[in-house]
């Protein structure tokens, strides 16, 4: 069923975000009439039963269309913004801010290497919308 929907869409854009015990999948897709959308994957790592066989990825997937995107962002923002001012401490908070070093798998790249940089605003597909500036935070 999976080899159905592969068909049916094109990937533009990835980015792996690992975090811990979890890595989070970022990929921009298009459908055959280039209708976007945003699929975000959390995957996590299940150790088999036998300590020396092969693991198992728990994975969990939200589809997100081009017309929710703002929404999508807005409502991150609140619940983020409440965490921070709401239920974490001062300290939580600085720790959250504290600078962190970059690694490797966490650079966004197209999802085909002779596809546009991300950064290549000449190569974005029409009608792109960059979502707004969300400024100096870490969320």
């Amino acid at each position: 069923m999976e080899d159905r929907y592969s068909k049916d869409q094109e990937e533009i854009y990835s980015h792996r975000m690992k975090a811990g015990k979890r890595t989070y999948f970022f990929d921009v897709k298009a459908t055959r009439g280039q209708d976007y959308y945003l699929t975000i994957t959390e995957s996590k790592r299940r150790p088999g039963s036998d300590p020396d066989g092969p693991a198992s990825y728990e994975k969990h997937k939200i589809f997100l269309y081009k017309e929710d995107f703002n929404k999508f962002i807005d409502a991150l923002h609140d619940a983020v913004d409440f965490v921070r001012d709401e239920l974490l401490t001062e300290e939580e908070v600085a720790e959250l801010d504290r600078p962190r070093p970059s690694f490797d798998g966490e650079q966004p790249r197209p999802a085909n290497p002779d596809g546009p940089a991300p950064d290549d605003q000449a190569n974005r597909p029409a009608g792109y919308d960059p979502a707004p500036d969300l400024g100096e935070s870490t969320y």
